[in-house]
């Protein structure tokens, strides 16, 4: 955060005290009877600047700041003692990791985490903007949490994440929920004690949205999700701005961690126990390119294969900065490992080029041809978005063409959701929906083929599994994965969660494989 982020950061609007009580019945009033008017002329404090996605585009790279000063008020320690607070969490893993950080914060602030909604004090959605179904996901929890806050006016709802980013929503938020107490985006999360207080004592709707990048806040304290597999940010933002996606508004320019940071992160991990680590970025591949030195995630990879952590993976990638440094880091091996999520998209050229991917599909090919060059047994898999404006039957079948071409062992698949603000949101969406869902289920279809066929050549094979927990099926039967992410379900003695074991597999479905534990490899363990 620069000096003038700081400065706009303090300075909140002073609310009128005959305008709002000080009770918590005064809130309840507030959802009650306010309408949106009134509301945003009286009954919020704000720094918001409306996200502005055509100035994003244009938006110079700015210097970027590392802090390692982070502390959380002194007055905001412990006024969680006794309290709950719940996040649900929407998205991607980038979301997911985020959510860490926020109960980390809530954490040292007192709190306790909780699952149950009629036992949180603060309840916060960690948004996603990717897709249309996403948000109308979390506007349907915002309508369910409602009747709750007018049970306990004392509750703070907060919004944050992705959708906080775009005004659109904002606005609807504030004409049509102004039962939300506090509203606040990506770049501004370790704000949230400030805001959290803001929102307690002050009786109002409290927004803080930065429409601009925030600094890169280093010791910020974490709750991680399980004690096996752990995330590791090495970068935030994208510069890419495919025609479709939201991720570069809503998440500003590529932001690169510096290497000694992430490192040192990655050893604690190691330190502390955990098996397995994912580097995350919007654009992974994209990492230090912002730096000033000559710096890659070949070159961090290089060196985090060099500490004595079992599984390192990384997403997610963008085909055209997966560079042959990189390639040839990967092809030696060790604790790095050859399962590679590379979004493709669509297999037509010309949808590419309208897509604004920056490649072709003769050159994604290519690619993939160095991969498989460097390392034969690579699984790859990959993101399909099928309906694409003006998408012709014959580009379709350059998708379907590509997928049996490069062989991916699973795929993610949409359909197109104009998302607003993005440059394809303005255009025609000329593809009827029953036309989408047909090209979907015949890409599906394709999908499940190919995932099974790549299945049953497990069978009967030996396989290292990194043992996660119970099945959500089945709690007597233990459930992990792979080396190339195939999840394993098995019988074993609840001891053997956290490790790596030997597990022959006995039947291959489409989507995961049977297995039985092979004992020996318990014994040595």
């Amino acid at each position: 955060m620069n000096e003038e982020q700081r400065k706009q950061a303090n300075q909140i609007k002073q609310v009128d005290p005959t305008d709002i009580k000080s009770d918590a019945d005064s809130n309840l009033e507030r959802i009650q009877h306010i309408d949106s008017d009134e509301l945003i002329g009286k009954y919020f404090q704000a720094t918001y600047e409306p996200p502005n996605l055509k100035k994003a585009k244009k938006r110079k790279r700015e210097d970027v700041k590392v802090h390692y000063d982070f502390s959380i008020p002194e007055e905001m320690k412990s006024i969680g003692k006794d309290k709950k607070f719940l996040i649900r969490t929407y998205g991607c893993q980038m979301n997911a990791h985020d959510t860490e950080v926020m109960a980390g914060l809530l954490t040292d602030m007192g709190y306790e985490s909780t699952d149950d909604t009629n036992e949180a004090d603060v309840i916060l959605l960690n948004t996603c903007a990717i897709r249309e179904n996403a948000e109308n996901k979390v506007f349907g929890e915002i309508g369910h949490l409602k009747p709750l806050k007018l049970e306990k006016p004392d509750l703070i709802v907060g919004v944050c994440g992705c959708m906080s980013q775009e005004e659109s929503v904002v606005n609807k938020i504030l004409k049509k929920h102004p039962f939300i107490d506090m509203i606040f985006g990506t770049h501004n999360i370790h704000r949230l004690p400030s805001l959290l207080k803001e929102a307690m004592f002050s009786k109002a709707m409290v927004m803080e949205v930065w429409s601009k990048e925030g600094d890169i806040i280093e010791n910020l304290p974490k709750v991680r999700k399980g004690k096996i597999k752990g995330w590791v940010n090495i970068m935030y933002g994208c510069d890419k701005f495919c025609t479709y996606c939201i991720v570069p508004y809503t998440r500003g320019k590529e932001r690169s961690r510096m290497p000694e940071d992430i490192i040192q992160e990655v050893r604690q991990l190691a330190a502390a126990g955990y098996k397995e680590i994912t580097l995350l970025g919007q654009n992974v591949n994209a990492y230090g390119k912002d730096l000033d030195m000559k710096y890659g995630l070949g070159d961090l990879m290089e060196e985090i294969s060099k500490i004595d952590i079992p599984r390192v993976r990384f997403t997610t990638s963008h085909p055209r900065d997966f560079d042959d440094r990189l390639i040839e880091v990967l092809s030696k091996g060790g604790n790095l490992l050859d399962h590679i999520h590379l979004p493709v998209q669509s297999g037509s050229s010309e949808v590419l080029r309208v897509m604004a991917r920056r490649y072709t599909r003769e050159e994604y090919l290519k690619l993939v041809d160095k991969i498989r060059k460097a390392m034969p047994n690579t699984t790859l898999t990959t993101d399909i978005i099928v309906g694409f404006p003006n998408e012709s039957d014959e580009q379709f079948e350059e998708t379907m063409t590509l997928m049996e071409e490069v062989g991916f062992e699973s795929a993610y698949t949409y359909i197109y959701s104009p998302r607003e603000g993005t440059p394809s949101a303005k255009w025609e969406d000329n593809i009827p929906m029953e036309v989408k869902k047909e090209r979907l289920q015949r890409l599906n279809a394709l999908v499940n083929k190919q995932s099974a066929e790549a299945m049953q050549k497990y069978e009967g094979q030996t396989v290292k599994v990194l043992v996660e927990g119970e099945s959500k099926k089945n709690p007597d039967v233990l459930s992990g994965y792979t080396e190339r992410n195939k999840m394993v379900n098995f019988k074993a003695p609840k001891s053997v969660i956290g490790k790596i074991i030997d597990v022959k597999i006995t039947k291959a479905k489409t989507w995961s494989l049977d297995g039985e534990l092979v004992k020996e490899a318990v014994e040595v363990n």
